[in-house]
């Protein structure tokens, strides 16, 4: 029985994560906001770099912020509702971002939903990953370039930190990130990676 409420637990975890990760903040954003179908826009990303693009900076703000609050709502929730779930819950949401069902799965890249769930995972190794990512952000002003780098970190932090336990989750999670970036790492190899303000990502 208790086998049972263990495995319906971390189905129901996937689900919920899985549903909340998948909300396309920045689509609904600029779309109530007048600016349009952020997947015609910039690089067609649903993220707030290409929020961004649309010079709307409050919109761009406001999806930075809802899509790092999805991930950590999600891993809060399902960890206060069934114990134990945080961590499938937050490599569920973050599928959910990357791979929404709502928008045949053409989602995010993933960096500040990731945010979201290392804040709620481990504070300290999210605290590393805002002054990595914003520090670059603002001496370099690569939007793939902080991200990656924050990414990357985290799996790292949290070893260092000695939480062992969501490694190879952060480590998975950071791999993905990258993986979304693929075209932004070619731009890079290449020289033709534009800064934010400029052209498209």
């Amino acid at each position: 029985m208790q086998t049972d409420i263990f495995w319906i637990a971390q189905i129901c975890a996937v689900l919920l994560g899985y549903l909340l990760g998948s909300i396309p903040f920045g689509v609904i954003l600029t779309r109530m906001g007048g600016a349009g179908d952020l997947r015609t826009i910039g690089s067609g990303n649903i993220g707030a770099t290409n929020v961004l693009r649309t010079g709307r900076k409050g919109l761009a703000a406001g999806t930075l912020l809802l899509d790092g609050a999805k991930g950590w709502v999600a891993v809060v929730l399902c960890e206060h509702i069934w114990p134990g779930t945080g961590p499938i819950a937050a490599g569920a949401a973050f599928i959910g971002h990357l791979y929404p069902v709502w928008l045949k799965f053409r989602g995010g890249k993933g960096v500040a939903t990731l945010m979201g769930i290392v804040l709620a995972l481990h504070w300290p190794s999210a605290l590393v990953y805002a002054v990595l990512w914003l520090g670059l952000l603002a001496t370099l002003r690569i939007s793939s370039v902080a991200g990656m780098v924050a990414a990357v970190s985290t799996p790292v932090s949290a070893a260092l930190f000695g939480r062992f336990d969501i490694v190879l989750l952060l480590g998975a999670l950071a791999v993905l990130v990258l993986w979304k970036h693929r075209e932004n790492i070619d731009r890079l190899l290449s020289g033709t990676e534009p800064r934010i303000g400029r052209k498209r990502e």
